[in-house]
């Protein structure tokens, strides 16, 4: 089959490329002895990383992985994760990033529906060796296990596993990157599977990069920032909006293992963190940290977070209490690879507070009602896309896919929102979040966005929960701020005070901290279940 030839162009380089190989190899020639990866005693510029990642695919060559092979990459954010990535869709792999939050049974379920021939595993993590949850079954089904650091004896260690590399040429690997297009699947993320099971998200080499690109200009990612990336690589903004941008804008990739608010504000301090993406709740816990004014986040520039309904409150402090020079707010789904619209980096600071921001070049968002009729500006309805970011389908799942992106080509989101007058998306909630009280549509993130104005208020969650007389109420679960203190009865008043009443939350209940996901997204399913 002939290789389509679509050429992109990167935004401030003027340089082309097609695929994930094509990427870091014109990095390493653009950007050179730059810092490219900082991981504690690990430095690699992007002339290093590329040489690298070209030894990584040799060894994937010489391991027996083809062109279209999949494989499991099972660790925390580390130097290693990355390189391997990128080693793997070099030689012509796909990539399947996996949860560390996944036990055995669940890793068995992704290995057995993605038909993975290979999986490489952090070793100990957490207090676990993570090789030794797989079952003879899962084991059964790999072709070999790969181990990061401190590989036993049932696994290959990671030393092993590259020098076998050398027994690939470089005729050789290069014949094999030639072969990979630009329309080839490069990798398959997984959902979180919170309305059933994982469902695989394929997609394609050129439009990843063509969607990071788009991001990256937007929110103004630049060479020589210094990004500390906390959302694991397994999730797509971790991935490619942490990684992947870092090779691409010429930035210094600093990966972190484990979210915690004190751990972060020391490495702002001593890294000289420029740029931090991630959910809101990482910026909320920094807020939290009971001696935030003690460490140095003059380095501080770029704050980038989505993922979830930002309240404004979190945005202004963010801005005015961390000290990012700029904070950008955006709206995304695994679906279209993490992405959807974003606001940019020059918006002013109420269209940032306030809403998502605007589609990216050459792509469609608009608003459906439940009919499939196309809604106008200001009327609220599902978020519907299509363009080039939407996915390619679910892996083996051309039901699960015909229901998510229909014989017109909309994907559905599942989510509620509106364009205001300017053009700016403002997403309202999750349909399944939507509850009805007394005949009225409550929607928690509305809620939550209000009650955040107050200045007890440090995080909060709402929820519906039945009510024999309304149907459903809602139910807040709230964590104060440090230094604060408040009782339900004031924050039910207050709320009365200021909010329609039908969206009063009839119950407040008090956190050290709100559960959340290895993506720092808050698990409402988590405090459903403590109202069952």
């Amino acid at each position: 089959m002939a290789k389509t030839e679509h050429r992109m162009t990167i935004h401030d380089s003027g340089w082309q490329f097609s695929t994930l190989p094509a990427l870091v190899a014109r990095a390493a020639e653009v950007y050179g002895n730059d810092p490219a990866i900082e991981d504690g005693g690990t430095k690699l510029s992007f002339v290093e990383f590329d040489q690298l990642r070209r030894k990584i695919a040799k060894a994937f060559m010489a391991s027996g992985i083809e062109k279209g092979d999949r494989v499991m990459i099972w660790s925390p954010n580390t130097w290693k994760w990355f390189a391997a990535a990128m080693g793997l869709v070099s030689a012509g792999g796909v990539l399947i990033p996996t949860s560390t939050r996944f036990k055995g049974s669940e890793v068995h379920d992704l290995a057995s529906r993605s038909g993975a021939r290979m999986l490489l595993s952090c070793g100990e993590f957490l207090g676990k060796y993570y090789p030794e949850m797989l079952s003879p079954e899962t084991r059964g089904l790999l072709k070999e296990i790969v181990v990061f650091d401190g590989a036993k004896e049932t696994e290959t260690p990671w030393d092993e596993f590259i020098a076998r590399g050398e027994t690939i040429s470089d005729e050789a690997l290069a014949e094999r990157e030639a072969s990979i297009g630009p329309d080839d699947m490069c990798d398959m993320l997984f959902t979180s599977g919170t309305t059933g099971y994982p469902k695989g998200v394929m997609y394609r080499h050129l439009q990843c990069l063509r969607t990071i690109d788009a991001w990256a200009t937007r929110v103004g990612v630049q060479r020589g920032d210094r990004l500390l990336v906390i959302p694991p690589f397994f999730h797509a903004f971790g991935y490619r909006s942490g990684a992947i941008v870092s090779i691409m804008r010429g930035a210094t990739l600093i990966p972190h293992l484990t979210y915690d608010a004190d751990e972060i504000l020391k490495r702002v301090e001593n890294e000289k963190i420029s740029v931090i993406p991630g959910p809101p709740t990482i910026f909320h816990g920094m807020l939290q940290h009971p001696e935030l004014e003690k460490f140095d986040r003059s380095s501080l520039r770029l704050g980038v977070t989505g993922g979830a309904v930002v309240p404004s409150t979190l945005i202004r402090r963010m801005r005015e209490t961390l000290g990012f020079e700029g904070v950008v707010n955006g709206y995304g789904l695994t679906e279209c690879g993490g992405y959807g619209t974003m606001c940019s980096a020059d918006d002013p600071d109420d269209v940032i507070a306030n809403t998502a921001g605007k589609p990216f070049p050459d792509t469609e968002v608009r608003i459906m009602d439940a009919d499939g009729n196309l809604l106008p500006d200001g009327e609220a309805g599902e978020v519907v896309i299509r363009g080039y970011l939407t996915m390619n389908g679910y892996f083996n799942d051309p039901e699960g896919t015909a229901k998510t992106i229909d014989k017109n080509g909309w994907l559905h989101t599942g989510d509620i929102g509106y364009f205001d007058e300017n053009g700016n998306l403002r997403i309202e909630d999750r349909v399944k979040d939507l509850y009805i009280c007394g005949g009225f549509n409550c929607y928690p993130a509305e809620i939550e966005r209000l009650m955040s104005a107050h200045p007890a208020v440090g995080q909060i969650a709402v929820i519906g929960i039945p009510d024999e007389r309304m149907g459903e109420v809602g139910k807040a679960y709230v964590v104060l701020r440090p230094g604060t203190s408040a009782t339900a009865e004031e924050l039910i008043g207050w709320a009365r005070e200021n909010i329609a009443n039908y969206k009063v939350p009839r119950y407040v209940e008090f956190m050290d901290a709100l559960p959340t996901s290895v993506q720092g997204k808050v698990q409402k399913d988590v405090l459903r279940a403590m109202n069952k």
